[in-house]
């Protein structure tokens, strides 16, 4: 399902590019950044990238050298980049110290949630990184129409799209001087996209009712649930279903008594390595759904529609266009396609 360029074919396709006539970067360069007018006066030397969907940006742009660590993974890396990253010290599978970042001595600290470095800084404030010369850079996904103040997943005001993911591509693209690549990558990620589109022609569903499970805290608690401007909301506009969900919230908590009342039709339950909350093992997952008095009635668990869906492409990054595909699959798979 995946039609990832590989490591080799797309370091190529780069090497073309540098000669090609692109313009390269005008220092100083400044960025308005989730609120924030970031300067950088050249290329940064080291980064430490906090989030997997950024760090699989950055492989992606060809920046492996430049990444003096990472943190908050919740499953592989892409495979195409597992060797490059195996090289890179990881900090934390989960939430890295201020001291661990900042010990690195990177120039650039970038985020992929708002929450690790922002307001709140559960890794750390931005001005606390400021104050030691260190710039910080947040993913436009995490901000632009979304507000983090409550301390969870945040509440998202606009459904998420992939130009976000773009945006982010293309910035930074720009902060390392590497638009070439950048302009290669988005236009790679828009072809797929498309492809992805044009691959679920008949498999779209109008109105079925489907549900995003990510994980819970408890298995048998409420769990977290796709908000309906998420980008698994976005995945099942794009096929023409219902999220089961209404409230703009990202991750929602949600009890199964709630969801049992929207009865839906499939399950898309994610796949991780991260065992953080009780319920990130798919395996539990799978397990409560057959066996608890309420979720075993429901249509879904019942004709075993679930599909499994790694947690990566429930989150806005590169991978969300899988998300499509894997679903249209499913979708097909369960006779369910108009």
């Amino acid at each position: 399902m995946r039609h990832f360029l590989t490591i080799a074919t797309f370091a190529l396709g780069l090497t073309g590019f540098a000669a090609s006539g692109f313009a390269a970067t005008q220092y100083p360069l400044t960025i308005n950044n989730c609120g924030q007018k970031i300067t950088f006066e050249k290329a940064p030397a080291k980064i430490v990238s906090i989030g997997q969907g950024m760090t699989e940006i950055l492989l992606s742009l060809g920046l492996a050298d430049k990444i003096a660590g990472t943190a908050v993974w919740v499953g592989p890396v892409l495979p195409q980049y597992a060797e490059a990253n195996s090289k890179i010290p990881r900090l934390a599978d989960n939430d890295p110290s201020f001291e661990s970042v900042v010990g690195k001595e990177p120039d650039l600290v970038a985020a992929e949630f708002e929450w690790h470095v922002g307001p709140q800084g559960a890794v750390g404030k931005r001005e606390q990184f400021s104050a030691l010369g260190i710039n910080t850079y947040i993913a436009p996904t995490d901000c632009v129409a979304k507000v983090n103040t409550d301390g969870g997943d945040g509440v998202r005001k606009e459904l998420f799209t992939m130009d976000l993911v773009y945006q982010e591509i293309d910035e930074l693209a720009q902060i390392f001087d590497v638009k070439d690549r950048g302009d290669a990558l988005i236009a790679d990620l828009k072809t797929r996209e498309a492809n992805a589109v044009a691959s679920i022609a008949g498999a779209r569903s109008k109105d079925l009712p489907i549900v995003f499970w990510f994980s819970s805290k408890e298995v048998n608690g409420d769990a977290y649930i796709a908000g309906k401007n998420s980008a698994p909301a976005y995945i099942l506009k794009t096929l023409g279903a219902r999220n089961v969900v209404t409230t703009e919230e990202e991750w929602p908590l949600v009890g199964w008594e709630t969801i049992a009342q929207a009865n839906p039709a499939v399950i898309v339950i994610a796949t991780m390595d991260r065992r953080r909350y009780a319920a990130d093992d798919p395996k539990v997952k799978l397990d409560f759904l057959e066996k608890d008095p309420v979720t075993s009635e429901l249509d879904a668990v019942k004709n075993k529609h679930f599909v499994m869906m790694d947690a990566q492409s429930m989150n806005p990054t590169i991978r969300t266009i899988d998300g499509i595909e894997i679903l249209a699959k499913g979708i097909k798979s369960f006779g369910m396609a108009q």
